[in-house]
């Protein structure tokens, strides 16, 4: 009887450095595909063929190869690893059947990893996991299971378990599992394969990828318990992949979704709006670099296809219908700074095709400066993107100082009302803004009747809805985590053209921002930092510094890792940083974690200097018409000129003002005034006549300027510490007797002390020496980590400086002085500071070290 085969699409996933390329060269070994085993710090493996890749030792572009597991025939996807090209391994995913993350068994779960998971989550791809590296010291597969669980969720289960230990564990994941278990005491693979095609299991395999170990037990499990995915009755075929073979050819990578390719068959799609038909003059199977020729592709496999001139990646084909945009986008963005007499928009022509192969990279073409920008995930992107126009067009390109990538959202819901009646042109055009939940995009819809719109004429708003980016009205960012709906409208029957609705449906939107409460928004990273233990305090005190926020610390004996998320601002330079404070043993790992608010708004926003009403391509006016003539009438009174009243929110909120909460109370509160005479006559006998108006602190206010950022903010001031330092020295035995060998290095240890105890105090902490003494002494104040380390001038004691500060900042803030000096102890009192003597601030010390300790070995 023949072997009926499956045939199966997957991909490879992993943090950079997880042994991912590592695992697909050994599945190919042991699947007979190869016969060498290449290594990736070898230069010599199967996938990693390009010149960046084998320099690097890294995946840069994603990979196809074939092979056989039992009865199931493999398209192998490898994807990149380094979080710099994410987006290539998102366009990936869409097209994947199952998928396998790789998590290092030194390392865990790490922060890239966490991202892989969501992305594969939201693409509903059922995973299998293999921990790698399991022959080098780490943690043990039951630390590890319990790692996957805590960090990634439930379901985690390790198949290499004996059967009855993994059946029983599978049935906690699975309500059907579950069932079975008590009906039949154990399961099969046929009860299995749907829990995992349905994500509520996700099976382990330990091993070494680099010593073929646990690898055909992965092939093997690979095979046991996958299906095929369901085919469409009818042609369709998605795109997620375009590049160009050795020859200069254009490759359309894409998958058959359903019913079958053939060789020369005629392809259509729409491209720009508008429509295109091209024939696939070829079909390749490709494997590594070498490729066979086919004449039929059928549902489930991978091709590349020549010919195709117009497809773009995300296209669907056929029945299949496009792809999501990415979730993951660009955080930085450098100016393209071309060689002396280059031609600016042949260099724009290049840099758009290779725009169409690499997902993650945007061109964007300032028109009015004349200059053309390029939007990145990282640095190493750049050097890719510099190596591929020198290698491809000869074009030896720098670029300029990154900038960030900013984008704007709202914060409450608003009705935006567009009006476009120039003179024989006539449309209405009435949108609901509403605020969404962080990392949802741009949203649309239309909620409209079609007796006040008709349904021609919606779609058409809905069109123009989708087609533009919109901006934002603080620095003219993109706008994102918006909702916008359609909720009312009108059209002439005779003047109405489809400019008519652009117009309108663009003013409508930009009305609404206008009106509408906004708030800034910056990319932030998600990080994981290893320092050495003594190193501890400087990070933490780093992080806060950048705006960032972290876990408790994990580690061992040596070294602490600390996971946290912090801006992209403040933490894109600090990689080097790291290098430098740890003497090249720190480690940072940086991953994109979507836009959260800006840290420094309001300096952003001063600094951009942007006036929305001064944008003249983006109008929040609307234009009517009277006695013959077109008028324009600003944005804030538009609604009083309106033709058309949708009727959203009248109930809450009278027009044309919008109340704020406060203000609804205080409404509220004026009415039962009112109706309660009876309260009014008991205040007047209580207090005597009233001769003004009781309730005019009830009044609202009305507010005409924008509200478009709010200052406001809750301060908490942090303590300040005074530490005398030679008191100090003298005073504690351990520094007093470096002191005698080498005053320099008490210092300094002194200074170290109070950096670890500062990164966990999280105060503001001058350390002043006293140079009473040193002649010519001009006196400095330096930083040193995260402390200030005063030096005193000449004929200035130390106890000069601090009653000087303590007077300065004593009445407004909270202020401690450690010090073992009795008069000094009288003078910080008349300031309002607090004193401490050397012998506690010693024991406090003592005790902040003790906590750091507990804190690190606790997770250990």
């Amino acid at each position: 009887m023949e072997t009926i085969h499956k045939h199966i699409v997957l991909g490879i996933l992993a943090h950079v450095d997880s042994g991912k390329t590592t695992l697909s060269e050994a599945m190919l070994y042991r699947s007979g595909a190869i016969r060498k085993l290449g290594r990736v710090d070898h230069k010599d493996a199967f996938l990693d063929t390009d010149a960046l890749e084998k320099a690097r030792g890294i995946t840069i572009f994603s990979k196809q190869a074939l092979l056989t597991a039992g009865s199931t025939d493999i398209t192998l996807l490898d994807t990149p690893g380094h979080v710099d090209f994410s987006t290539e391994t998102e366009r990936t995913l869409q097209v994947l059947d199952y998928a396998v993350l790789v998590v290092s068994g030194t390392d865990g779960v790490q922060s890239h990893t966490e991202t892989l998971w969501r992305l594969l989550r939201r693409y509903h791809v059922p995973t299998f996991v293999f921990v790698n590296k399991t022959d080098l010291p780490g943690k043990s597969k039951e630390e590890l299971l319990a790692q996957l669980n805590h960090r990634l969720g439930e379901g985690f289960v390790d198949f290499g378990m004996p059967q009855a230990d993994r059946d029983d564990a599978l049935a906690l994941c699975d309500e059907n599992l579950m069932n079975r278990m008590l009906e039949a005491g154990q399961l099969t693979d046929a009860e299995i394969i749907p829990a995992i095609a349905r994500r509520h299991v996700f099976p382990c395999w330990f091993g070494s990828a680099l010593k073929l170990d646990g690898v055909e037990e992965l092939l093997t499990g690979l095979d046991r318990f996958t299906r095929p995915a369901p085919a469409l009755d009818v042609f369709g075929a998605k795109v997620f992949k375009v590049s160009q073979d050795e020859q200069g050819a254009r490759l359309t990578w894409l998958r058959v979704t359903g019913g079958e390719l053939k060789v020369k068959a005629q392809l259509s799609g729409e491209a720009d709006g508008e429509p295109w038909a091209e024939k696939a003059n070829q079909l390749r199977l490709y494997s590594g670099t070498k490729y066979t020729l086919a004449e039929t592709i059928h549902p489930g496999q991978v091709c590349a296809v020549t010919g195709l001139t117009k497809a773009r990646q995300g296209e669907g084909l056929g029945a299949e219908r496009d792809s999501d945009l990415p979730v993951l986008e660009p955080v930085l963005s450098y100016q393209v700074m071309l060689p002396e007499g280059a031609d600016v928009h042949a260099a724009l022509g290049k840099l758009h095709r290779l725009e169409e192969e690499e997902p993650q990279l945007h061109v964007v073409w300032n028109e009015t400066l004349g200059e053309i920008h390029v939007q990145l995930m990282g640095e190493i992107q750049l050097e890719v993107l510099r190596s591929l126009l020198a290698e491809r067009f000869g074009l030896n390109v720098e670029f300029g100082p990154g900038g960030i990538l900013y984008k704007e959202t709202i914060t409450e819901p608003m009705e935006g009302v567009g009006h476009y009646e120039p003179l024989r042109h006539y449309a209405e055009v009435h949108v609901k803004l509403e605020p969404l939940p962080r990392g949802s995009g741009m949203q649309f819809a239309a909620d409209c009747r079609e007796e006040v719109l008709d349904k021609n004429w919606q779609r058409l708003v809905l069109t123009h809805l989708e087609e533009k980016q919109h901006l934002g009205v603080l620095i003219g960012a993109p706008l994102t985590d918006v909702k916008i709906t359609l909720i009312a409208g009108r059209a002439h029957l005779k003047h109405t053209e489809g400019g008519d609705f652009r117009q309108a449906t663009y003013r409508a939107v930009r009305q609404g921002l206008m009106m509408a409460k906004s708030q800034l928004l910056e990319p932030w990273y998600a990080f994981r930092l290893e320092v050495p233990v003594e190193s501890l305090g400087r990070a933490m005190t780093d992080i806060q510094r950048m705006e960032g926020s972290f876990d408790p610390p994990e580690s061992g004996e040596e070294t602490a890792v600390l996971t946290g998320f912090a801006p992209v601002a403040t933490m894109r330079s600090y990689p080097m940083e790291v290098v430098s404070y740890t003497r090249g043993r720190g480690r940072l790992t940086l991953t994109p974690d979507g836009c959260r608010p800006c840290h420094n708004a309001a300096q952003v926003i001063e600094a951009a200097g942007y006036k929305p009403e001064h944008d003249l391509e983006n109008p929040a006016d609307s234009v009517f018409c009277a006695h013959g003539a077109g008028f324009v009438v600003p944005w804030d009174q538009v609604r009083s000129h309106m033709h058309v009243d949708s009727g959203w929110g009248k109930a809450a909120r009278p027009e044309p003002e919008v109340q704020t909460v406060p203000q609804r109370r205080a409404m509220a509160y004026r009415a039962t005034l009112e109706e309660d005479a009876e309260l009014l006559k008991i205040f007047e006998r209580t207090y005597g006549p009233i001769k003004r108006d009781p309730l005019a602190a009830f009044h609202p206010t009305q507010k005409r300027e924008r509200p478009d950022f709010d200052a406001q903010q809750w301060e908490i001031l942090p303590e300040y510490l005074l530490v005398d330092g030679y008191n100090i020295i003298f005073a504690w035995d351990e520094l007093n007797a470096l002191a005698k060998d080498s005053l320099e290095a008490a210092r300094h240890k002194l200074m170290d002390i109070l950096c670890n105890y500062q990164g966990y105090q999280k105060c503001n902490l001058i350390l002043v020496f006293d140079a009473y003494r040193v002649p010519g002494s001009p006196g400095s104040i330096e930083q040193y980590h995260n402390i200030h380390v005063v030096y005193t001038k000449e004929a200035e004691t130390a106890d000069m400086f601090i009653e000087h500060v303590t007077h300065e900042i004593g009445k407004g803030r909270r202020v401690r002085v450690a010090t073992s000096d009795g008069m000094e102890q009288i003078i910080i009192l008349g300031h309002g500071a607090l004193r401490v003597s050397a012998r506690m601030f010693h024991e406090e010390v003592q005790n902040v070290e003790k906590q750091i300790r507990a804190l690190v070995q606790g997770q250990a």
